[in-house]
């Protein structure tokens, strides 16, 4: 039963084996003799810092996303030793991991094997259902009337105020994903930080962002003039990767059976808990987040870190947007370097012979739910209602999966035809343009689908390119809504949990 099991759930693996290699190429960063005394460089720094603001979102929720609320955890602490008060620090998380029955350590968070509790004093600004998409752009916008629920905690900044945004989840093309629907989309997104911007509210403003194809919510969509400056764990078109999983080098502890962290936000926060960030530039940072995250630029398993908006800024110091923590005043590039050695990502051993003679030494983002799915199952008493129950939640997990991929395929050969559907569903336009060209389109075609075929869930988002395509072919609705319902019939689609009555449109 278990060796069955095994091959049902690798059919899911061995999809993502493949890492796309794109690549951005550094942009050299000049430095006009006007710019030398801009804002927030070295010298008239302290004095025109004006308050730093943060806002760190775990877009996700349950055990299995466990390492998403952990990174926002992780995050917070690090900002509040580097003496930002909590007055300016909005988190939104789900907030059902630290007491969660599956959690071994009830009441504790940790991002790392070794790491100490990073959920104590975490604030509980926007937690549960009201973690969504509309309280994240009324914090941001400073709109505290348009808020519901929460702490009603609000980004309040001035012009000379710096802003700081980490996002971390699960993430599609053109999309993040949020615990209560509907997700964020890039083109709204890009509208707040407009609207930001011509407010007059903050001088600068730096955003990292963990999520799959998260560069796709920025790549032909964020000015250069908005004085914002973004990096994303992937490009437009790959997974990032989670960490510090069962089985990988270093492992979790023992009692753990799901991935602890995300490689790329652990990279930067690591990075910032051992050096002076009065020194270390965003540059810096980059540099070496994009090395530690691509598995030492193998990109066997891992992502291309990317960069966007205005890269001037990043000749400017962490510490302007996280603080200063005392205790790393005396910390060199030469004395931290050797802290940081990249994460040796290993599968568990039953997964690593299945793949013998492949280079596959990672699990992306996508796959790490039914790791934890495959891991709970496996430790489960032999014969217990956790085991069996365990069982159920992957063996659902992998049906709704193969449904979404056969009904997306299916409908694009019912309106492209079966030699010419699958090529264009996964067709990718070039480097720097725009997903879609209209994106009301993109919405109502995933309220389409999901009306005849079911929630997409985080696994799905995978597909929003293959929406996007459809209309950027020129798909009106009426022929994706006959298309759909083809298709999920033909595939015998059963709502169930994944109805759209039980979780909403997820657009």
């Amino acid at each position: 039963m278990d060796h069955l099991l095994f091959l049902f759930i690798w059919t899911a693996f061995t999809a993502t084996i493949v890492i796309a290699a794109r690549f951005q190429p550094e942009e050299a960063l000049i430095v006009m003799p006007s710019e030398e005394s801009r804002p927030g460089n070295i010298g008239d720094a302290e004095s025109r810092i004006g308050t730093r603001w943060a806002v760190l979102v775990a877009g996700s929720s349950g055990y299995g996303n466990y390492r998403h609320q952990a990174d926002v955890c992780h995050a917070y602490q690090l900002l509040k030793r580097g003496g930002l008060k909590d007055e300016n620090i909005v988190v939104f998380m789900y907030d059902d991991i630290a007491n969660n029955v599956a959690n071994p350590r009830p009441g504790v968070i940790i991002n790392s094997p070794d790491g100490e509790d990073v959920y104590a004093g975490v604030p509980k600004d926007y937690t549960g259902r009201d973690v969504t998409t509309s309280n994240f752009y009324a914090v941001l916008l400073g709109n505290k009337s348009a808020t519901i629920g929460g702490s009603g905690k609000v980004v309040d900044s001035r012009p000379d105020d710096h802003v700081f945004i980490f996002y971390s989840d699960h993430g599609g093309p053109g999309v993040l994903g949020m615990p209560t629907n509907p997700n964020l989309f890039a083109d709204d997104f890009i509208e707040v930080l407009r609207q930001k911007h011509a407010a007059g509210t903050y001088r600068e403003m730096v955003l990292y962002v963990e999520a799959c194809e998260s560069g796709s919510i920025f790549e032909g969509l964020l000015p250069e003039a908005l004085n914002i400056y973004v990096t994303t764990a992937s490009n437009a078109e790959e997974s990032s990767w989670g960490t510090y999983c069962p089985g990988m080098n270093p492992p979790p502890p023992p009692e753990f059976h799901t991935c602890l962290g995300d490689l790329y936000s652990v990279s930067w926060m690591e990075d910032s808990d051992v050096h002076n960030l009065k020194q270390e530039t965003l540059k810096d940072q980059y540099k070496t987040v994009k090395i530690r995250t691509s598995n030492l630029n193998t990109y066997i398993t891992g992502s291309h870190v990317m960069q966007y908006g205005d890269v001037n800024i990043s000749r400017e110091e962490l510490y302007l947007y996280m603080g200063f923590h005392p205790g790393n005043d005396g910390v060199t590039s030469s004395t931290s370097e050797n802290l940081l050695l990249p994460v040796s990502i290993a599968l568990p051993a039953g997964l690593q012979t299945f793949l013998e003679g492949k280079k596959a030494v990672g699990i992306n983002q996508r796959d790490a739910d039914l790791l934890y799915l495959w891991n709970k199952y496996k430790m489960a008493n032999e014969g217990s209602s956790e085991k069996l129950e365990a069982q159920r939640e992957m063996v659902q997990a992998m049906v709704h999966r193969m449904h979404l991929d056969s009904s997306i395929e299916l409908v694009g050969k019912l309106l492209f035809g079966y030699e010419q559907g699958p090529a264009i569903l996964k067709a990718v336009r070039p480097p720097g343009q725009v997903l879609v060209d209209d994106w009301s389109c993109l919405k109502a075609m995933v309220r389409t689908f999901e009306s005849h075929c079911g929630s997409l869930g985080q696994y799905g988002l995978k597909h929003m390119r293959a929406l996007a395509n459809l209309c950027n072919a020129g798909i009106d609705m009426k022929r994706m809504a006959i298309a759909c319902a083809d298709a999920c019939a033909q595939n015998g689609y059963i709502p169930g949990a994944w109805s759209t009555l039980k979780s909403g449109f997820s657009a």
